[in-house]
């Protein structure tokens, strides 16, 4: 029954920062709304005893990666004059609901008739790092071997693009 509360607690506060992302017109707001999600989703990964995936959704997403963003935010220092006028951001936010409501009103419908599950935990080694390991180095090495490959093109491209400077005619 607790774990029961939780979840709704983490689910809550996720789709709360996903739409503060959304609705918020300041840049900080709105990664403050990233930061709540993130910790959210932490929050159910935690519920899922998969620890591996929290630590590092704590400390790589909601830790470094949002760290850097807040930075490079406050860094720009965006004063609300910087900002573009947004007159149609309620429409769109309007018209987005009225897509995604009837779709998550059909979900519900179809969670709602699924049979009750067990919701037992699979044990202390589930999500553990060296159970993860052994899968992705195991079973999964080649779909990690290429996309570390196509990570690797993809920042040499980056480099090759930021450092050619062509001459202004």
């Amino acid at each position: 029954m607790f774990a029961d509360g939780l979840f709704l607690g983490f689910a809550v506060l996720a789709v709360l920062g996903a739409a503060g992302l959304v609705v918020f017109r300041h840049p900080m707001n709105g990664a403050m709304s990233f930061v709540v999600t993130l910790i959210s989703l932490a929050g159910l990964y935690a519920l899922l005893s998969a620890k591996l995936i929290f630590a590092l959704q704590l400390i790589v997403y909601a830790g470094a990666i949002m760290s850097l963003i807040v930075f490079i935010i406050m860094f720009l220092n965006i004063q609300p004059s910087d900002l573009p006028k947004e007159e149609t951001k309620l429409v769109y936010i309007l018209g987005g609901l009225a897509v995604v409501l009837p779709i998550g009103l059909f979900l519900a419908k179809i969670v709602k008739s699924l049979p009750l599950s067990s919701t037992a935990i699979l044990g202390n080694d589930f999500g553990g790092v060296k159970q993860v390991g052994l899968l992705l180095f195991k079973d999964w090495l080649v779909p990690f071997e290429i996309v570390s490959i196509l990570l690797l093109i993809s920042l040499i491209g980056a480099v090759v693009l930021a450092g050619k400077k062509e001459a202004v005619k």
